[in-house]
């Protein structure tokens, strides 16, 4: 599903307004119904509602809100804030049609602005995707109270102040949401680590934009839903064998660390690989023997340390190594040997990220278009040097993929994957439970399998974390997120498979 910037958000209103024959305040009556219907199912009308218009369209979108709620039974009061002398015309006619029975107050002072009780629910319709400088002055002053009144806040579309699609100056005031109700279609700012205090917990309203404009809009940016995930899932063919599902060679595991061989193994073959070889060093083969009788162990030559490829590489489908490894000089000379040889793609992960994060002549030898690389920020920033924000983080990430034509999965709450030709898709799934060790070494696996089966590059990482951050959802139903452990996730993959298949 696509993601659109503020100005495309724009062009998309005024595309359906043109198509349906409506008018603009027709539509904003649809996203304030849409709003009302999400807020009633969230709030009983007991609660106290403040309402904070600026004199802009989200303004108009409040005060039709305001309205609506009073219809329903709520105790509504709105505070206009900022001059009305310039509003637009649809907050205007929305404030003319606003009952006699809602309060109504003008903000212009700092003294202007009351008092809020922590039970009270806030409604925020200060500004929405627009805005375009930093929130100062009497708009500031307001919604620093807000953020100190202790009440719960939602926001329409977007939490005021905060930019829809570029860094917000350091010196803007930012409402902080708990809730934040965007109108068809989410924005990238809520994919980002960096506005988690201002976002909260994000819903999404339909309110019948043009489908027709969105599926021809140009845009790099797009975020992975089930019905995505479901049309990339290949089915199995009834006369099937293990050799058409792939043959991965895994490179993992260390003295003290092979658990992380486990963790990747168990979750590959739970991913549909055909046949899966592990190669470790000699003290875990009798670990890896026991512990994933599925898979077949080579011994390294080494006893604690990965120090040499195997034989007769080119019988594997994909190699898929990091988890574990160490980064101990042989260790550095086989990675190196690995990218100077390998034909296959590489699924390349913790260690071997920081191996070839430290050297530029690793970096050279990357095969191109034949690489995922699956960082967490800090490995991330070994591989590409450190970010000024998260917005910059995206950029470094795609400059790095176009540099050297790979992939990258960059994990975290909304796990965001580059690609060679400049697009993001960022991940729906996952929860907090899934932040302890061993959990990437589990979506290595899954990659790794994904690859082997013939799925793409690009298809096999989205897949892949999708179904990896499903697991892990799924897993917060059975042990919660304080408990959850990576084996948790492993033993959830099956569940997440069949609720794809199950569509």
């Amino acid at each position: 599903m696509k993601l659109l910037t503020a100005a495309q958000t724009r062009e998309t209103d005024a595309y359906t307004i043109k198509e349906e024959n409506i008018t603009s305040l027709e539509l904003m009556e649809r996203a304030a119904k849409a709003f009302t219907c999400w807020f009633e199912n969230k709030f009983q009308p007991a609660e106290q509602v403040v309402i904070f218009c600026g004199p802009g369209n989200n303004g108009g979108d409040g005060l039709a809100v305001a309205r609506l709620l009073q219809q329903r039974g709520y105790q509504v009061q709105v505070f206009v804030v900022g001059d009305t002398a310039k509003a637009s015309a649809d907050f205007k006619a929305n404030l003319e049609c606003l009952p006699s029975q809602v309060k109504q107050q003008h903000i212009q002072q700092e003294q202007d602005i009351p008092d809020i009780t922590a039970n009270a629910c806030i409604i925020d319709a200060l500004f929405g995707t627009g805005l375009n400088r930093p929130v100062a002055g009497i708009y500031a002053k307001v919604i620093a109270q807000l953020n100190d009144s202790g009440a719960t806040i939602t926001a329409v579309d977007m939490p005021s102040g905060l930019y829809t699609d570029s860094q917000t100056p350091s010196e803007s005031a930012i409402i902080k949401a708990h809730y934040t109700i965007s109108f068809q279609l989410p924005k990238q700012a809520f994919f980002l680590p960096q506005h988690e205090m201002y976002v909260g917990e994000w819903h999404v309203v339909p309110i019948g934009l043009s489908g027709k404009f969105i599926s021809e809009v140009d845009t790099r940016l797009y975020f992975s839903t089930q019905q995505d995930m479901q049309q990339l899932l290949k089915p199995r063919k009834r006369f099937s064998h293990k050799g058409l599902y792939g043959h991965a060679l895994l490179l993992a595991g260390g003295f003290g660390k092979m658990g992380a061989a486990v963790l990747a193994s168990r979750a590959c073959l739970r991913a549909g690989i055909g046949l899966l070889t592990i190669q470790a060093p000699a003290a875990g083969y009798d670990i890896l023997q026991t512990a994933v009788p599925e898979a077949m162990t080579l011994a390294d030559k080494n006893r604690k340390h990965l120090s040499h490829l195997p034989q007769e590489m080119d019988r594997y489908t994909v190699i898929g190594t990091g988890p574990g490894i160490g980064t101990e000089r042989v260790t550095k000379t086989t990675i190196g040997q690995l990218l100077a040889t390998s034909t296959q793609p590489l699924v390349i992960d913790a260690d071997a990220i920081n191996i070839i994060g430290s050297s530029d002549k690793l970096k050279a030898q990357l095969p191109k278009n034949k690489v995922i690389f699956t960082p967490h920020p800090k490995e991330f920033e070994r591989l590409a040097g450190k970010s000024n924000n998260d917005y910059d983080r995206l950029q470094d990430m795609l400059e790095f993929c176009h540099t050297y034509a790979c992939y990258i999965v960059l994990k975290g709450s909304n796990t965001a994957i580059g690609t060679p030709d400049g697009n993001i898709y960022f991940n729906t799934t996952g929860n907090a439970g899934m932040a302890t060790g061993g959990t990437g070494d589990v979506l290595t696996g899954v990659i790794t399998a994904l690859v082997a089966q013939q799925y793409t590059l690009e298809d096999a990482c989205r897949l892949g974390v999708y179904v990896h951050g499903l697991a892990g959802d799924l897993a917060l139903n059975t042990v919660g997120e304080i408990s959850m452990t990576a084996s948790d996730v492993i033993d959830h993959l099956p569940h997440a498979f069949l609720q794809l298949q199950q569509l």
